[in-house]
């Protein structure tokens, strides 16, 4: 149990509360903190267990709050080298943080990630990175049952763990980002964020046939839920 009571704090991201320049610089520092803490390498060992269990070469991912999409299409260039095709598709509530995020045979789609604008299993694997913790736990729930329904085999979460040590390093690399919307959401990410033990607990209330989930490096988790008849892979 993290000694760290979880705090629902709003972020600044989250309401473009901001001039252009300056959301344009925090999602600048939320590409660094991808690259530099975890993010990146947590996807990337999702998507290469998933592969693993299916024996596929080609998947198909839907990534939810993607921004410019930085994670999965880095993900997908380094995958690639390994064999295994990655055809990305991205959504996020904003039409300006799916700037540049199109191209390259990538759709960028506008939409709400509590009601997603596919049909039933559209993909292969729903993702989402420094997405769930901004969500409620109902919240949490509705949002993987419709990863579920939209995708064909697995919905991926990589996100913070909450713990007294995380915390304070976010505190400490503050002076490494440029947008002071990050160095008031960095912190406030660490303390909504959930442990390992709340996001297991929360996926076994979804329709998942199966949970899979694990420490990462720099206080990252890793959680599959599986489609349901993925469940005895």
């Amino acid at each position: 149990m993290s000694l760290v009571k979880r705090k629902v704090i709003p972020e600044l991201l989250d309401s473009d509360s901001g001039t252009a320049d300056e959301i344009a610089a925090a999602l600048g520092d939320l590409r660094h903190i991808n690259q530099w803490f975890g993010g990146i390498g947590t996807t990337r060992s999702m998507v290469e267990y998933v592969a693993r269990q299916l024996d596929a070469r080609l998947l198909s991912l839907l990534e939810i709050a993607a921004g410019s999409g930085y994670v999965p299409q880095t993900v997908s260039r380094r995958l690639r080298k390994h064999g295994v095709q990655l055809q990305v598709t991205l959504l996020d509530r904003a039409h300006s943080h799916l700037r540049n995020g199109s191209g390259n045979g990538r759709r960028a789609v506008a939409g709400d990630a509590l009601s997603l604008p596919f049909a039933d299993s559209s993909f292969d694997l729903v993702s989402c990175c420094l997405f769930a913790h901004h969500l409620s736990p109902p919240q949490l729930v509705q949002f993987v049952n419709e990863g579920l329904r939209v995708c064909r085999r697995a919905v991926l979460i990589n996100d913070l763990v909450r713990h007294p040590v995380h915390l304070a390093m976010a505190y400490a690399s503050l002076p490494l980002y440029r947008s002071r919307i990050t160095h008031h959401d960095a912190p406030a990410s660490v303390r909504q964020a959930y442990t390992l033990p709340e996001m297991r607990e929360m996926l076994q209330r979804t329709r998942t046939g199966r949970v899979d989930s694990r420490w990462h490096y720099l206080f990252r988790m890793g959680a599959i839920a599986w489609k349901e008849q993925d469940a005895t892979i």
